[in-house]
């Protein structure tokens, strides 16, 4: 009998418990594979667990381009986002300044870097735009992929049609290396490459092999010309509806679901190549020393806006 009446109580408050349970959207552009993708399943089972909201996981552009999924943000029609640098950049211009060209050597540098006092900073920017970050995630060191060539030295940029993230940092970086950027969508991106729009394009490895673009530009340069997160955005208004059991349960998921992104795409960067080269891509190292020099006038640009904060980036990676 006694079985019988904890039983009930179990469900009684298991159901009182989800009685005021919420649906929260948590929407991004990666496909299935992608670190991001499995990444977002993570923090959709962790909040879950934690919070008792449902959480409907919405990927592959499904709420629209990264810009869209921001302003749904903030308008309240989706709940979060594991986003963009440049499509963030657009609202937060000081995000961009992540990318300057070969500011970090590696994943990790830039990872300290985020989870110190620049990423706090960024998140007070954001907030009074009506959007909260709760974590970086990570969005690679990229590498440009072309049609027909590798462009191991500057020089084999010179006009090339390359597709770029709405990012004005990638499109000063292109330009100062001479080539045509353009900004496209993630989602158009396959479409226009196969139409001959594009000559190529740059991302991580881990973007490149999820979304099959080495099938269409089989020529790949590693540049590691420039890094960029994925920062995980809120809407702030859904944010401040929070009481502060549910804001730590969305942190905590955002930093544990982050730890297996940023692991998977330090990994892909390991062992895709040689998965890559069985699929048919052509690798080769560029001259990094000549992108250096040639993208040198970029630093030169934002320390006219941002003195401040590049020269705190420069110190940072120095350390």
């Amino acid at each position: 009998m006694k079985s019988v009446v904890y039983a009930a109580l179990a469900v009684t408050t298991m159901v009182a418990g989800t009685a005021n349970a919420a649906e929260v959207i948590f929407a991004h552009g990666a496909n299935p594979g992608n670190p991001r993708f499995v990444a977002a399943e993570k923090w959709s089972e962790l909040y879950a667990q934690c919070s008792g909201d449902t959480v409907n996981h919405a990927p592959s552009g499904t709420m629209g381009d990264d810009v869209e999924m921001l302003t749904s943000a903030t308008a309240g029609v989706i709940q979060v986002t594991a986003n963009s640098q440049g499509a963030m950049s657009q609202i937060v211009p000081e995000i961009g300044l992540l990318g300057l060209p070969f500011l970090f050597n590696d994943l990790p540098s830039a990872w300290k870097v985020l989870d110190g006092e620049v990423g706090q900073m960024l998140d007070e920017r954001a907030q009074n735009s009506g959007l909260k970050i709760l974590g970086f995630w990570d969005n690679g060191i990229r590498n440009v992929t072309h049609l027909s060539k590798n462009v191991s030295s500057p020089e084999d940029l010179k006009g090339m049609k390359i597709r770029t993230p709405p990012d004005q940092m990638t499109v000063d970086i292109f330009e100062a290396l001479g080539a045509s950027p353009a900004p496209l969508a993630w989602s158009e991106l396959p479409t226009a490459l196969q139409s001959g729009v594009f000559d190529g394009q740059e991302n991580p490895l881990t973007n490149i092999y999820s979304a099959k673009i080495h099938e269409i530009t089989p020529y790949v340069t590693l540049t590691g010309h420039k890094y960029e997160s994925t920062p995980v955005v809120a809407g702030l208004a859904w944010w401040a509806t929070l009481d502060q059991a549910h804001q730590d349960c969305a942190l905590q998921a955002t930093a544990e679901a982050g730890k297996l992104q940023r692991e998977l795409s330090q990994d892909g960067d390991v062992t895709l190549p040689a998965k890559m080269e069985a699929e048919g891509a052509i690798f080769a190292e560029a001259d990094k020393a000549a992108y250096k020099e040639a993208t040198a006038s970029v630093y030169a640009k934002y320390a006219e806006t941002y003195p401040e904060l590049v020269k705190a980036l420069q110190d940072a990676t120095a350390q």
